[in-house]
């Protein structure tokens, strides 16, 4: 039998108030308050944090606090990646964050989704698709990374972007909706 996180991790329509994703969202939660809590001297610790929060996480990756992240276990960080203050992940679905990437504060990664049918949003049902940002990306403070997007290589977000749509590698894009320019 398929579990809603099998739906979730597929895309699919699922019961975001499933038990099981329930529990993985609040042990999630308390390991993001702890880095939260974490002295900012304490690296070490830190950094042993983000390997118990995310699915894998390179060498020599930074992360201001705060941070508010759903699930973790969805997400792939490179290495040499700096995420600056106030990072909001809902990584209901695969993110990939590649290598040599910058993150401005503010940035906001958003996999997750809801029906515009009013009976199955308030039966709190949802759905997700995955992010991808790739290798040597800079994205500018207060971006918004909708469902579904790719950034390809190279490229730069300016800041206060809204990514709606794919971005190829190696150009600058910004604006609501983000578009090269």
């Amino acid at each position: 039998m398929t579990t809603e996180k099998d739906k979730m991790l597929a895309g699919e329509r699922y019961w975001i108030n499933d038990p099981e994703l329930t529990e993985i969202r609040f042990q999630t939660r308390e390991l993001v308050d702890q880095f939260n809590n974490t002295k900012p001297r304490d690296a070490g610790h830190k950094n042993a944090l983000q390997q118990r929060i995310f699915a894998s996480v390179g060498d020599n990756v930074h992360i201001e606090k705060p941070m508010r992240i759903d699930y973790g276990c969805n997400t792939h960080i490179g290495s040499n990646v700096f995420i600056n203050f106030n990072f909001v992940l809902l990584d209901c679905c695969p993110v990939t964050i590649g290598s040599n990437v910058f993150i401005a504060p503010n940035v906001q990664i958003y996999t997750a989704s809801h029906p515009m049918d009013i009976e199955q949003r308030n039966a709190h049902i949802g759905f997700a698709a995955p992010v991808t940002i790739g290798d040597n990306v800079w994205i500018g403070g207060g971006c918004i990374i909708l469902p579904g997007v790719t950034i390809g290589a190279g490229s730069v977000i300016g800041a206060g972007s809204v990514v709606t749509r794919d971005i190829p590698e190696n150009v600058s894009a910004f604006g609501n909706p983000c578009k090269v320019r």
